[in-house]
């Protein structure tokens, strides 16, 4: 892939800053798939007319942000949303004694709606705008510990039906990116305690009022762009919401 020589701009931006927004870019416009390689570094800093450390540093902030991944003896990639990604950024619940394991999924229901005022806000919707709204049951070891109702703008999903969801072969970020071109880089989450209602408890299977946590994640894509609105009521009986934090 060619690459425009890079000319510092009037932003007051460092140079391997531009080189990362070049590489963004070339990601967003569909030069660079999921799954893609990069040149060598050599390669990509001449193209760049840029150093090698400049270039590095570059990739290493799109590998921080977990749009670029390297992977050692083969190269640097470009990430693709798999089972070890979404257990790695996106799914963190595990059992009291430690166990983390992959959850099954049973979709539920799919269906067309409009947007309400809070997702509107939070999507960046107007009010009854067309949304899409999956809501998926997870269970762990046979046992039922999450409910999610998520929610979609219509307009970034064009096509989508209730087969499409059904019958994907891994995670909805995963439909998402290899059918509709959309990766999920990042979420902001709000977690609160609640008790079960009785939809709850016919959901889990657990008793009216036993504590449960409510959790609200807006997931954005490349561009910072709103994609998912999703909200999981997680059964903590057994189980709990595990956050891994690394200073900086």
């Amino acid at each position: 892939m060619d690459f425009q020589k890079i000319k510092p701009e009037s932003t007051g931006d460092a140079l391997y800053k531009i080189v990362a927004k070049a590489l963004l870019s070339a990601i967003q416009m569909g030069k660079l798939k999921h799954g893609d390689s990069l040149a060598s570094e050599t390669d990509l800093a001449k193209a760049f007319g840029v150093s090698v450390g400049t270039l590095r540093k570059a990739v290493d902030e799109l590998v921080a942000q977990q749009i670029l991944v390297r992977h050692q003896g083969r190269g640097t990639y470009v990430a693709t949303h798999n089972r070890d990604r979404f257990m790695d950024q996106f799914f963190q619940v595990e059992a009291q004694s430690g166990l983390k394991e992959f959850p099954q999924v049973e979709t539920i229901d799919f269906e067309e709606g409009q947007a309400s005022a809070l997702e509107a806000s939070l999507l960046n919707l107007s009010l009854g705008d067309p949304v899409f709204r999956i809501r998926n049951h997870l269970s762990l070891q046979d046992r039922k510990v999450e409910s999610d109702q998520v929610c979609l703008p219509a307009t970034l999903f064009p096509g989508l039906t209730d087969r499409r969801v059904r019958d994907r072969s891994s995670t909805l970020y995963h439909l998402y990116q290899t059918q509709f071109g959309i990766t999920v880089v990042r979420a902001e989450e709000r977690l609160r305690a609640i008790l079960c209602t009785v939809d709850m408890a016919r959901a889990l299977s657990r008793p009216v009022g036993t504590p449960m946590i409510e959790l609200q994640r807006v997931a954005r894509g490349i561009n910072g762009q709103a994609v998912e609105y999703r909200v999981s009521v997680i059964d903590t009986t057994q189980h709990a919401y595990v956050s891994q934090l690394v200073p900086s």
